[in-house]
């Protein structure tokens, strides 16, 4: 019997001010007429490693290696600030809020799960690690790009959050949309 594959990542989970921001944002794109698919609030989230297609046995001894990958790792500040796009603007496929604040704590995290997962044969980032938190999709071909001038040029507080555990997850995509599943929450050592 083949062996069951589900998708699966590992997060920080975003601080529920985001959603508020997120909803602010939506209205400066509503008079647009690009298809943009905003995520669902409970979906906001900062990934640390997208790991893609898992055994579905491998999951328990995973989680086993996050908690310890956690426990190796103290809690730390992050800050969401400002908004951004991948790839370009004139033909942007996400936008993301920023995320600022101490990022050297949150590099040794990715690190340290990165360094993990690549020996348990999961592959390797292939570029560098650019923490955002993912708002919104567009796919192509569309009859029309998005103007995302007044997405980037709106301002809001930044909202301050304590990272104290990491979060693994699965995710299903449906036609009515993706679906996480949580298969663990892992806090972070308080040394």
């Amino acid at each position: 019997m083949k062996e069951r594959l589900i998708r699966t990542f590992v997060a920080i989970s975003a601080p529920n001010d985001a959603k508020n921001v997120k909803q602010m944002l939506i209205s400066t794109m509503e008079q647009d007429k690009a298809e943009i698919r905003w995520v669902k609030h409970s979906n906001l989230h900062l990934t640390v490693k997208f790991l893609g297609f898992t055994p579905e046995n491998d999951i328990s001894s995973l989680s086993k290696d996050l908690d310890t990958i956690a426990k190796a790792n103290s809690p730390f500040d992050l800050s969401v600030s400002g908004t951004g796009c991948f790839p370009s603007e004139s033909k942007p496929s996400v936008l993301f809020l920023g995320v600022s604040g101490n990022i050297n704590a949150l590099s040794k995290l990715v690190k340290d799960t990165e360094n993990l997962l690549i020996q348990r044969g999961y592959p390797k980032l292939e570029s560098d690690y650019f923490p955002h938190i993912t708002i919104a999709r567009i796919k192509y071909p569309q009859k029309f790009s998005p103007d995302i001038t007044s997405f980037l040029n709106s301002s809001y507080d930044s909202i301050d959050f304590r990272v104290n555990h990491l979060q693994f997850f699965s995710s299903e995509i449906l036609p009515e949309g993706v679906f996480y599943n949580l298969l663990g929450t892992f806090p972070l050592a308080d040394i």
